[in-house]
């Protein structure tokens, strides 16, 4: 077995990993109370005994966590901690947006055959499966979302999947302001009753110390500054990512890699589809940092680009979002001539802006 959370945590603080925070600390405490009740319960039975024990919990007395807190502050890391630790084989980590997806997709294929309720068999097959999920970043701003998971979380819950979640809000504030939101506020007292709220109150914003006044726009585009945005990947995403998808009016827009709440895509891969505004919103929405590799120069040769990447910067600054970015030239020599370089004037102030220390705070 590995060692306590806490002995994990001080083994990287010691290597000067991290920074040591009493918050962060509690959190752990909480953390390893589940761990400890997850990995003495019983494994959920197969074969020919697993439909006698459907709905039963693996054990009583094994709760979960919503853990939320302002940005930077360690919640994934925490959690991911925790996932890692765990030693059980039926876990799983996985961004909500990521599962939401996956289970609309199931939630399709069921429905082809015929049956009158198709939560119950997606619900089925997610505790026959699962005994632990971690989910980063909960939120949610789509009302089919909103509609669906009330119905599924109840069914998980009853069939003992053990739920530990990020988010950058508290569960009152989810969908807040949301259609139809009345019929949302179930899910929140489902939240309420069978997690353990956790505010994570720690002061410290941990990603913007790492790079308040650093560098975080390379130009020009090269082997140096692929290696220093793969430098800040791994010290702001600690791992590998994987596909985001963000469901926008019945479309499916796709963000490259996503972990931890940041994402990273290549100038082509946002602004060479045909992507508009809501998309870029949704992208803006998703995501804490957004790293965008190879930004070329831009004229009237590839206006359609151009135009698409003036929005999503756009989007990204009403959003507040932190930009690490690799381009061709500087912000004001991007766009020089063509139709509309004179009205990317703006967008080159903003991405100077961004690029202060100040924003970063």
């Amino acid at each position: 077995m590995a060692g306590r959370l806490t002995e994990i945590y001080e083994a990287r603080v010691a290597a000067e990993d991290i920074r040591y925070d009493p918050e962060q600390v509690e959190v752990l405490h909480r953390l390893e109370a589940t761990r400890t009740a997850l990995e003495a319960a019983p494994a959920k039975p197969g074969g020919l005994l697993k439909g006698l024990f459907r709905g039963r919990p693996a054990a009583p007395d094994v709760g979960g966590m919503y853990i939320w807190g302002g940005v930077g502050r360690g919640k994934s890391m925490l959690m991911d901690m925790f996932h890692d630790a765990v030693e059980i084989e039926a876990k799983r980590r996985v961004h909500f947006h990521a599962f939401m997806q996956e289970v609309h997709s199931r939630l399709h294929e069921v429905r082809k055959t015929g049956v009158n309720d198709a939560i119950a068999p997606v619900a089925a097959e997610i505790t026959d499966a699962t005994r632990l999920l971690c989910f980063d970043e909960m939120q949610i701003t789509d009302i089919t979302d909103a509609m669906l998971v009330g119905r599924l979380f109840e069914r998980l819950f009853a069939g003992g999947v053990v739920v530990v979640t990020t988010s950058n809000r508290p569960p009152s504030d989810l969908y807040k302001d949301g259609l139809n939101r009345q019929l949302f506020l179930p899910f929140i007292e489902l939240l309420s009753t069978q997690l353990e709220i956790h505010h994570l109150h720690s002061a410290t914003d941990y990603r913007q110390d790492r790079l308040a006044g650093s560098e975080v726009y390379f130009t020009p585009a090269d082997q140096n500054a692929r290696a220093a945005i793969e430098a800040i990947w791994q010290e702001f995403a600690g791992g590998p990512g994987e596909v985001l998808h963000l469901p926008v009016k019945g479309r499916d827009v796709q963000l490259p890699q996503f972990r931890n709440g940041v994402g990273r895509a290549g100038f082509w891969d946002l602004c060479a589809q045909p992507l508009g505004a809501a998309d870029y919103l949704a992208i803006a929405n998703a995501v804490r940092v957004l790293i965008l590799e190879n930004i070329p120069e831009l004229s009237r040769r590839n206006f359609n680009e151009a135009r698409r990447f003036v929005t999503l910067i756009d989007a990204l600054y009403e959003a507040r979002v932190r930009l690490v970015a690799s381009a061709a030239s500087p912000p004001e020599w991007l766009y020089v001539e063509g139709e509309g370089s004179f009205e990317f004037e703006r967008t080159a102030s903003r991405l100077r802006e961004m690029q202060s220390a100040d924003w970063w705070a």
